[in-house]
């Protein structure tokens, strides 16, 4: 394993001890070389209560910043169908810019609350 991978698994497991004395749901983001993956973890992280990728049958997405912006806003509709409004961001070691904000930012539209 990279020594980049390393670091970035690190900094995840650092904030999510924090997450995790918060007692909320988890949003959590994972970007591979050819998808974008969002799921919301119950509190316990146990249980997925909604998911959404590039990856599912109907979507047709790519890769990119205007895919993210579609899962932001899917996997929030998901969550609030499920009775989820409230939930940390959990942004796995990844930096704050590109797919993980633009994801982040079209959830807080579509009616999560982080």
């Amino acid at each position: 394993m990279g020594i980049k991978n390393t670091s970035r698994l690190r900094r995840a497991r650092k904030t999510r001890l924090r997450i995790k004395d918060q007692d909320l749901h988890r949003l959590t983001v994972y970007k591979s070389s050819k998808h974008f993956y969002a799921q919301i973890f119950d509190s316990s992280g146990s249980t997925v209560v909604a998911s959404a990728s590039t990856n599912e049958k109907d979507s047709g997405l790519k890769n990119n910043v205007q895919a993210a912006e579609e899962i932001g806003k899917t996997i929030a509709e998901r969550a609030i169908k499920n009775g989820v409004k409230n939930v940390v961001f959990d942004r796995s070691g990844y930096k704050y810019h590109g797919r993980v904000k633009a994801l982040a930012e079209s959830a807080r539209a579509a009616g999560l609350e982080f």
